[in-house]
């Protein structure tokens, strides 16, 4: 059965949307058809996307907008992100942004940026960025590292066999694999994080055979969430997977020694980012503590 979610237009979302409206900001919420929009901007969060609304690479599950070329950057959106960001009295934000290999550093600088601006508005706030793949450079990897974000996140997006059939030309499973370690390698101090959708027709075992590979190349947290298509024109949904599947998924993720796994049909890379990074940072303690006293 396909999943859903109710929608209720409670004040404080009303009171978000037309904060970032009038701010002209732009959040992956709204431009990916987010289902989780109502309950996190209820309750006074976002993931907010920078560089733009035009993304210049055209992946088959993304429901933003896709173009040769970006539109020009606006030297301004740091200044009024983080503004927006404190005036909320954020404690855990996070930011992603589209691809933009038509700029000469691909948007890194302009991305690393925005964390600096927010940092220096709320030094005490906690910083998730989802970075693209940057085609790999380390010059661009260095440049958001350097700008000091808790959480570093990029997504393998879907299983490796299905990857030409999903992602765009441009973006490999190797690659992305690759840009995981490298933050690690490095930074081996930075927490790093990655995606899978589920429901393209992948088996379970290649499913496994992802969180292995992420494992493997150091990433610490994973979701794993339902993939619902945006529109005819986008990659159909094969399946729509059990609850007792991404349980199963949880599980198998814990076992392998992820510090948190979030898995379930409503689950996205930014779901209860906060919550889930507070709990992971509480566990770690509580495990320090226990070994210190043994």
């Amino acid at each position: 059965m396909k999943p859903k979610i109710r929608l209720p237009l409670l004040q404080t979302f009303r009171d978000v949307q037309e904060t970032i409206h009038a701010q002209k900001l732009v959040t992956v919420c709204e431009e990916a058809h987010c289902p989780n929009i109502s309950e996190c901007w209820s309750g006074g969060t976002a993931t907010f996307m920078v560089m733009g609304d035009v993304c210049t690479r055209g992946c088959r599950f993304c429901a933003v907008k896709t173009a040769v070329s970006g539109k020009e950057l606006d030297p301004e959106e740091p200044r009024r992100l983080a503004e927006t960001i404190h005036s909320w009295g954020l404690t855990y934000v996070v930011v992603t942004s589209v691809d933009r290999d038509d700029l000469p550093d691909q948007g890194a600088s302009h991305f690393a940026g925005c964390v600096r601006e927010i940092r220096k508005s709320n030094p005490q706030i906690k910083i998730e960025v989802l970075i693209p793949d940057f085609r790999g450079n380390l010059d661009c990897l260095n440049a958001i590292i350097a700008a000091n974000p808790d959480v570093i996140a990029h997504n393998i997006e879907v299983v490796e066999r299905l990857q030409a059939k999903v992602r765009d030309r441009r973006a490999d499973y190797r690659q992305s694999l690759f840009v995981l370690r490298a933050i690690k390698e490095l930074d081996a101090t930075r927490c790093t994080k990655s995606s899978i959708m589920v429901g393209f027709g992948e088996s379970t075992e290649e499913v496994v055979a992802a969180m292995r590979d992420l494992r493997k190349n150091g990433v610490d947290f994973l979701t794993i969430g339902q993939y619902l298509s945006p529109g005819f024109r986008h990659a159909p949904v094969r399946e729509y997977v059990a609850p007792e599947k991404f349980l199963f998924y949880k599980k198998v993720g814990e076992e392998m020694g992820f510090r948190y796994v979030a898995s379930g049909a409503l689950v996205r890379s930014s779901y209860r980012a906060g919550e889930y990074f507070e709990r992971a940072n509480n566990n770690l303690y509580k495990s320090l503590d226990s070994h210190r006293l043994s």
